[in-house]
């Protein structure tokens, strides 16, 4: 987070209002949030995960596809980056009948639907770049305004549970896009537009069931450079446990980003696979681990909840998600690699589960959920534009093809986060 001035009192934050605390979140709002984020996350992790490199693959030569595929995820992660908060500040402050969460979840989604189709049909690297940077803007004003719902729409007392439901729905998209991914490798252009489609009728779900409302007049500044600039930044010195909550996500997301990005690569490079192989093996790999996803979202946010804490969960997951990149980091054989992926599955589904929930307790404003929640979740999109430009000189140590050296750093800087949350003090 870069640091700039604060203004003058009241030029830049918005006047304080009242509104009535979140009543329990019905069944029908956490089943359209967890379908949202499902969406929204399927028609961003696919392509991540797997399709984007198979996509280079079919363009860029065997010896340029990894600086390729670094540019292309570097240039979309930036630009979430970028997106996620400034279009959670212009969320808060959306006036309207159809609410300030409602403009953003159906425009961006549909903006994003038009991203991937450039992405399916593009036939050069930059083509592909330009795809995928609209896909990232628009998928991430679509996600600005699902996680600023869960502090606007649900009560303290179940947000570990929501968030632990929500949270597991990251880890299902991941194995429904590799499923899909697999499915459509003889076509895959498909392996694009239909999680897209799946994405826009997740935001309509939740759009069509949630109970919205427009921004309060007089709530906000008007939007001016001063607040483009407020959108990344809170002050660390006024909200130190924010930052801190920051500083822990980027870390332990450095570590995620690792395995979500290269382990195409990983299974072609140091197992052997073949690109028709491949597929398949990252299904297999993806299923395992989101088995372990589901049982740690389940177990840690109901735990939370009930004990009231928050710290010793993350603090356990990140340790968790470390000790499977380690695993990652030594198995030469796909039996051992899975296994990994069993145990960083586990870790990254308590993470998940905790972490919103623990974010939302220490949101400065909570008017500006959205806009304050999009400044943490550069924790989430920066790692994925770093570790893809960092990445080649961790794999060129030794002579090329060092994934050890890659996991090891992941699991390092997933150490790092956990200890990082220790220091958030207004949260057990």
């Amino acid at each position: 987070m870069a640091v700039i001035p604060d203004a003058a009192p009241g030029a830049e934050s918005p006047v304080p209002t009242v509104f009535p605390s979140p009543q329990p979140a019905s069944k029908a709002l956490v089943f359209g949030l967890a379908l949202a984020q499902f969406g929204v996350m399927l028609s961003l992790l696919t392509p991540v995960m797997v399709t984007l490199a198979l996509r280079v693959a079919q363009i860029v030569p065997e010896d340029g596809r990894s600086a390729a595929l670094g540019q292309v995820l570097s240039l979309g992660a930036v630009l979430a980056m970028i997106g996620n908060p400034v279009f959670g500040s212009l969320s808060d402050r959306t006036r309207g009948r159809f609410g300030r969460r409602r403009p953003w979840l159906v425009g961006g989604m549909a903006a994003g639907f038009l991203g991937l189709l450039v992405v399916a049909l593009g036939g050069s690297v930059p083509v592909l770049m330009l795809g995928w940077a609209l896909a990232q803007l628009g998928g991430n004003a679509a996600l600005s305004a699902v996680v600023a719902c869960v502090p606007d729409l649900v009560p303290e007392q179940q947000r570990g549970k929501v968030s632990g439901i929500v949270g597991m729905m990251t880890s299902v998209a991941m194995i429904v896009g590799t499923v899909l991914a697999n499915a459509f490798a003889d076509d895959l252009a498909l392996a694009f537009v239909v999680p897209a489609v799946i994405g826009l009728a997740g935001v309509l779900c939740l759009a069509s069931v949630m109970k919205d409302r427009p921004a309060a007049p007089g709530a906000f500044a008007p939007y001016s450079l001063r607040e483009f600039l407020r959108s990344f930044y809170v002050n660390p010195r006024r909200h130190p446990d924010f930052a801190w909550n920051f500083a822990g996500r980027f870390l332990v997301f450095t570590g995620m980003s690792c395995v979500t990005s290269y382990q195409v690569y990983f299974l072609m490079d140091r197992l052997g696979y073949s690109d028709a192989e491949v597929s398949g093996k990252i299904l297999v790999a993806t299923v395992a681990m989101v088995v372990a996803v589901v049982a740690g979202s389940l177990v840690g946010g109901s735990l939370s909840d009930r004990s009231g804490r928050r710290k010793p969960y993350v603090f356990g997951s990140s340790i968790l998600v470390a000790v499977g990149l380690f695993l990652v980091a030594t198995a030469y054989s796909f039996p051992a690699f899975v296994v990994a992926m069993v145990v960083f599955g586990f870790g990254e589904g308590l993470y998940l589960s905790v972490d919103v929930a623990l974010a939302a307790a220490v949101l400065p404003n909570p008017e500006e959920a959205a806009k304050d929640m999009g400044v943490l979740n550069i924790g989430n999109a920066l790692p994925q534009s770093l570790v893809p430009i960092v990445a080649p000189a961790l794999l060129a140590v030794g002579g090329g093809g060092n994934y050890g050296v890659l996991f090891l750093f992941g699991g390092v800087a997933s150490v790092l986060g956990a200890l990082a949350v220790q220091f958030v003090r207004s949260v057990k």
